[in-house]
């Protein structure tokens, strides 16, 4: 089974190269964030064309939104609302694979950015994204055991390990990198023993990014990256995972998103 995890900043905009993507790299399943579409204007007829006939998706205008795509069939759907707010940015599937007979859930995340100040008193995003991940946190540790098969992948906004980043000395008080978010990525990590899968085929001392700023003339000379993207699985999953894959090149494709696809591999 393959799983992948895009913000693509716009699927109407760009849903030309979530069709390159879904042909190129043969995703079992799409988890795109920040669709930026309302329910009713969701483009799902190319997608089911090429394949993706189990949707669930929850958007709204201009902002935000995830999308779940999949050419396996779903056992159950959920759409959750995080801190009070209906800002679509968490649902989840439950699939039943070929190896594995109970439903394994796939979570689709997209944290908020969390402004540019890293303060709380003077940031209120940057407090919703604290509280976002707390209550995450708190999610998780209630709601699963840690013997269930589950995924969880999207846009965390938050690149948690020294070499995540191009420069951990001078990202270190810049919001995604800096030790409180961090603290809370970890918390939310250790809640039910989530294995962050890229890092098991990526040593934590080689840098791996999945996003690289439309500030950047040249992304990829400057290579001032980010691993803003995420794909983690419980420990019933870990000793399945056969391969991943960050498809860099669509960072070079017309219109780009700022993200690029990951994509993780299970023996499922």
């Amino acid at each position: 089974m393959k799983v992948l995890t895009w913000n693509i900043n716009s699927v109407r905009l760009r849903e030309p190269i979530v069709l390159k993507v879904m042909e190129g790299l043969a995703p079992d399943i799409v988890c795109l964030q920040e669709t930026k579409c309302p329910d009713p204007q969701f483009p799902f007829k190319n997608f089911e064309k090429a394949g993706y006939g189990h949707m669930h998706f929850q958007g709204m205008k201009g902002y935000n939104g995830v999308a779940i795509l999949s050419k396996i069939p779903f056992h159950k759907v959920h759409a959750f609302n995080r801190v009070g707010k209906n800002d679509c940015r968490h649902i989840a599937v439950e699939v039943v694979s070929k190896k594995i007979k109970k439903p394994i859930a796939i979570h689709n995340l997209y944290v908020p950015a969390g402004g540019d100040i890293p303060n709380v008193d003077e940031n209120d995003k940057f407090a919703h994204k604290l509280d976002f991940v707390d209550e995450l946190k708190d999610f998780f540790a209630k709601s699963y055991a840690r013997t269930e098969p589950m995924i969880a992948v999207g846009d965390f906004n938050i690149a948690p390990l020294e070499h995540d980043v191009w420069s951990h000395k001078q990202l270190i008080d810049v919001v995604s990198h800096t030790p409180v978010e961090v603290e809370k990525l970890s918390a939310m990590q250790k809640s039910i023993g989530w294995v962050d899968a890229i890092r098991t085929f990526v040593p934590h001392t080689e840098k791996l990014y999945t996003w690289w700023s439309y500030r950047n003339q040249d992304w990829k000379a400057s290579n001032r990256g980010r691993r803003l993207d995420h794909i983690w699985v419980t420990a019933p999953l870990a000793g399945r995972l056969k391969s991943h894959h960050i498809h860099k090149e669509a960072r070079d494709w017309p219109q780009p998103s700022d993200h690029v696809p990951v994509m993780l591999e299970l023996d499922l």
